[in-house]
């Protein structure tokens, strides 16, 4: 097995454990005929959070995946949330995209700037340097391990207040965010979304409807949705020398349909390939994905939601 192909499996086995709904999600799918088995889906894309400080962020995260033949592509900017982004092309097709976001940590308040430096300040050099970056276990359970001290239940808190993306980070660090199903590759009429989410809502999944649903880019050949994203049990410190928990957002599901390309239109479906379709990502799009992991959607669906 690839190197690559242990780093991946490693992040998909512990993101299964966290995330529930990704187990019932394929179940469904199998029982309702879209797949015979889980590896029938296409993973459209993979996506980690980080931040933007000295020795961390994007440029040290993507040197675990260009090492692996990931090339960077495209920047997007997210001037309200205070993001920053990259996506990246994998080596062969069969391989999801990854897509890497970064907190702009200068542009918060100095109370939020001076909570996560107390932070992440506790990692003195970029820790990717110092990775064997042939050996998947360690890079995997690199990916899984904490980067510095559990923080406490006021400082989640407090940066929750500011950017949800910051208090995420401070907690999960690493995790998986989420990963995608590539809805055009499922048999009809599953391989729309409109029809996909109207099949998710009618087992049970609850959907992000910041900005709508189905998240759409300007050129209509982009569409996204995803799940909200579920509550995870976390260990906290309670600034007393003690532990606290509580439940706060951890990763979700999302679905990508990426129309084919006004060039390959002519083209018979068997023909499709994946470089014939809509490639990268939105700005648009993104910016409302983020907010799967807010409070606000996640109130909702604990509220029931209104649909």
């Amino acid at each position: 097995m690839a190197t690559l192909d242990v780093v991946l499996e490693g992040l998909m086995r512990r993101y299964r454990e966290r995330v529930p709904v990704v187990g019932k999600i394929v179940a469904a799918m199998i029982d309702q005929g879209m797949i015979g088995n889980v590896h029938e889906i296409e993973n459209d894309h993979i996506a980690f959070r980080t931040m933007g400080v000295p020795h961390l962020g994007i440029q040290s995260l993507e040197k675990i995946f260009t090492h692996y033949g990931y090339m960077r592509r495209d920047h997007y900017h997210f001037a309200a949330k205070k993001l920053d982004a990259y996506w990246y092309a994998p080596p062969q097709d069969y391989y999801p995209r990854i897509f890497i976001s970064e907190l702009r940590v200068g542009d918060l308040s100095e109370e939020a700037q001076r909570i996560i430096r107390s932070y992440t300040d506790e990692v003195p050099s970029d820790p990717v340097d110092a990775l064997p970056l042939d050996d998947g276990a360690v890079v995997d359970d690199f990916l899984h391990r904490s980067l510095w001290r559990t923080p406490t239940w006021q400082d989640y808190q407090r940066l929750a207040e500011e950017s949800e993306y910051a208090a995420w980070v401070i907690f999960n660090r690493y995790y998986l965010n989420h990963f995608t199903i590539s809805v055009h590759n499922l048999p009809s009429p599953y391989n729309r979304i409109e029809s996909f989410n109207a099949w998710l809502e009618s087992i049970g999944v609850r959907l992000n409807d910041a900005g709508g649903k189905i998240k759409m880019s300007s050129d209509g050949l982009l569409l996204q949705s995803s799940t909200v994203a579920e509550l995870v049990e976390a260990e906290f410190d309670d600034g007393h020398g003690g532990k606290v928990r509580h439940q706060i957002p951890g990763s979700y599901v999302e679905f990508a349909e990426r129309r084919v390309l006004p060039q390959y239109a002519h083209l018979p479906p068997e023909s499709i390939a994946r470089h014939h379709r809509r490639d990268g990502f939105e700005t648009g799009n993104a910016d409302k994905i983020f907010e799967s992991t807010y409070r606000s959607q996640i109130e909702r669906q604990e509220s029931g939601g209104k649909d």
